[in-house]
């Protein structure tokens, strides 16, 4: 790890003043200091947001669940008012790391967090997403690799949340110098699309303050498929929530991690249709696997994502 210097913000303003390009934002540090310590990332100043007050509110009200990006992943998980109103959003936060880690890790951390991939992790090794000219995994181990990818880089995004609170049409609001901005989970996330070197939307001093969730989808679900039952990452997440109005569920959307480097909207017109019969299901299940690319080892993903997708939809039906 190289030299840095420290600095504590008081404020959100503060924080935008003490930013720099050379800088990067610390919360619980989870992702930022493991980069720092492989010499992945070596920001000149790290600017700790723990001393901003309101960043780790949790407000319930007006139909809306406002969270700042200080929240804890344990505080959302415990929480007994996202428990009853968005069980989705705590089942997502449950299987974020290991209690400890969830005790410090963070709301905005957590959507912020970069690539896992091995390759990128690596630190002698310069593939694509870190400005090197090849992405290694291609032709390499790719056992847990993305599905889809407009790009070349086919590292996949590694939030869990962010798949949840896409199917919740979260929003989340950052300061991008003197503004406020406010981003769909999806619009958060597109960069990764089509640029290799992006692991998310966020430019170069951008400030996660807040994710705000609307509750008119009352059910809501997330399932996972990992190599260890504890403690691991996703193979294949999925999310799925609609609005159950008593006799029919409307506004249903479902979206897939791991498979992409953004959380992966399952498209189906049969979704739209309000029919969620065990055939309907079957041929949204189907679809998924339709424009997916599997590479040398990790076309295994494609049935645990269609199986996922039936799981996450009946759930939510039933």
């Amino acid at each position: 790890m190289q030299n840095f210097e420290y600095a504590r913000a008081r404020s959100v303003d503060g924080a935008i003043q003490l930013s720099t390009d050379d800088s990067r934002f610390l919360a619980g540090g989870i992702d930022l200091l493991g980069e720092m310590k492989e010499y992945i990332v070596s920001p000149k100043r790290v600017i700790d947001l723990k001393l901003i007050p309101d960043l780790d509110k949790v407000d319930l009200s007006g139909g809306v669940l406002k969270l700042g990006a200080n929240v804890t992943i344990a505080a959302i998980v415990n929480n007994e008012e996202i428990i009853a109103t968005l069980p989705g959003l705590a089942e997502a936060a449950s299987e974020v790391g290991s209690p400890q880690i969830r005790n410090v890790a963070t709301l905005g951390g957590n959507l912020a967090q970069h690539s896992r991939c091995w390759y990128y992790r690596h630190r002698d090794l310069y593939c694509l997403k870190r400005g090197g000219s090849t992405c290694y995994a291609r032709e390499g181990e790719n056992k847990y690799s993305s599905l889809f990818s407009g790009n070349p880089c086919i590292s996949p995004v590694v939030s869990n949340l962010a798949i949840i609170l896409a199917t919740l049409d979260a929003k989340v609001n950052l300061w991008r110098g003197d503004k406020e901005v406010t981003l769909s989970i999806e619009e958060l996330y597109a960069g990764a699309w089509n640029n290799p070197l992006a692991h998310n939307s966020l430019l170069p001093g951008d400030l996660i303050v807040s994710v705000e969730i609307p509750t008119r989808k009352n059910r809501s679900t997330y399932l996972q498929v990992s190599e260890k039952s504890d403690f691991d990452w996703a193979l294949v997440s999925c999310a799925a929530a609609g609005r159950n109005t008593g006799d029919q569920l409307t506004d249903v959307s479902v979206f897939l991690g791991a498979v992409a480097p953004i959380p992966y909207r399952v498209e189906s017109a049969r979704l739209a249709s309000g029919d969620f019969s065990k055939e309907t299901v079957e041929s949204i299940a189907a679809t998924v696997g339709a424009k997916a690319t599997p590479f040398s080892h990790n076309g295994y993903k494609i049935p645990i994502a269609q199986a996922l997708v039936r799981r996450a939809i009946t759930r939510i039906v039933t």
